[in-house]
Order: structure tokens, then sequence, then C-alpha cells
């Protein structure tokens, strides 16, 4: 079982510091989101640049939003908010771009999936200082949405190595994470330890699908 973690940026570090960032974290997790809404294009660009000069593999990085930065750096995929073009529209654009799609609910999960997106960001799953005064969705919608969805779902929202094993539990395929590992004291510290959490699970959901398959093996020899 592999379950993917994603750095989301939190644009809150200065530009200089953002390629830093990614180069110090980008080993230890799976992808690489630039999110940085109040910064212009052309800085945008720069930024991304700057990523994947200092080694960040253009594979790893996704720009948020942005189809044209995507496109001009040579990142590897771009993350759709509901506000940006639909999935359909950015795959006859850019057909090789991996395309992920923020969503809120099962049934945008699904429409995702139909639009052609290759994964959604669904949340925000638990508190976060993120979405001020704005209930979280809990990890029995999480389940939900994760059976209406036809492409993996990454969780995002309040996710900390402590419970980021009930919510790979719930079905997500991975976790997404902006302040714990971005505005983290130590960014390269808290990546390894979501990367411990995600670990245990996967052995985990391993040991559950053997004990499973043991006994229906079990069951039909009976």
């Amino acid at each position: 079982m592999l379950y993917e973690i994603h750095a989301v940026s939190d644009g809150r570090l200065p530009p200089e510091a953002l390629a830093e960032w990614a180069v110090a974290v980008h080993s230890i997790v799976d992808y690489i989101h630039l999110r940085e809404k109040a910064m212009p294009a052309r800085e945008l660009l720069a930024a991304a640049q700057q990523m994947l000069q200092a080694g960040v593999p253009p594979s790893k990085l996704v720009i948020n939003d942005r189809i044209d930065v995507a496109l001009a750096a040579g990142a590897g995929g771009v993350q759709l908010a509901w506000h940006s073009l639909p999935p359909a529209a950015v795959r006859g654009l850019a057909p090789d771009l991996r395309i992920g799609r923020s969503v809120h609910s099962r049934e945008e999960a699904a429409e995702a999936g139909r639009q052609g997106a290759d994964f959604c960001l669904y949340g925000h799953v638990f508190p976060t200082a993120c979405k001020p005064g704005q209930q979280a969705r809990g990890l029995a919608q999480l389940a939900e949405a994760v059976r209406w969805s036809c492409i993996p779902l990454i969780a995002i929202g309040g996710i900390t190595p402590g419970n980021a094993g009930a919510v790979l539990a719930a079905g997500a395929a991975g976790i997404a994470v902006m302040s714990g590992i971005c505005g983290a004291p130590d960014p390269v510290a808290a990546a390894r330890a979501y990367r411990e959490a995600v670990h245990r699970a996967a052995e985990l959901a391993e040991a559950l699908d053997m004990a499973q398959a043991q006994g229906t093996a079990g069951g039909e020899q009976a």
C-alpha cells in the first residue's frame, strides 16, 4: 500500500525562501504544491523556476490554479480550485499535465473524476487555522467521499502525524499538509514525522489485507 504526501506552501514564506523549503523536503514527500494566491504570475513563475533549478523534479511540482504558469515552468501538475477551469478543459489544453481538483463534498469528488481529473484534494477534514470558523467535515464524510470518487482522494485540513493513520484508514489515498510542514519550525523533521506516520498506516493496511485474505481462504477450504 502506497500513500502519498503532498506538501503545500502556505503563502507565508518570502519568495527567496520557497525554493529552499521545497528542496529541503521534496525527497521526503511525493509532491510539492506551490500555492501562493497573492503572488503575481511573473513572481509565481520565477518561484517555480527556482525550485526546478534547485533540484525539485518537475514531476513533483504542482502549481495551484495557474495552468499558464504550470506550462511555462514545465511543472508536472496543476491543482484546480472550484473557480478554476474545469478538468476537461485543462486536459484539452495540456494533455500531459497531472490534474488535481479541490473538492468539498462527495458530489464534487465524483464530478472531478467524471471531468477527467487525476486526483482530488478533499477537505477540510479536521478543524484548521487556515479555515477559521468553518465546519470540519470529519472522517465519516471523508469515507463517504472516497466511496463516491473514482479517482484517488487526498485528504487535507488539520492533518497531523497523530491523526494521519485514521485519515488513511477512512480510505484516503494520501494526505496534503500545509502549515504542518511549510509552517513548521523544522520542515524536514515535520515531513519525516508525516512520512513515518504514513509508513505505519501502510504497514497496518497491508497486515489487515493479509489477515482478511487468509480468513477468506480458510473459509473457502472449510
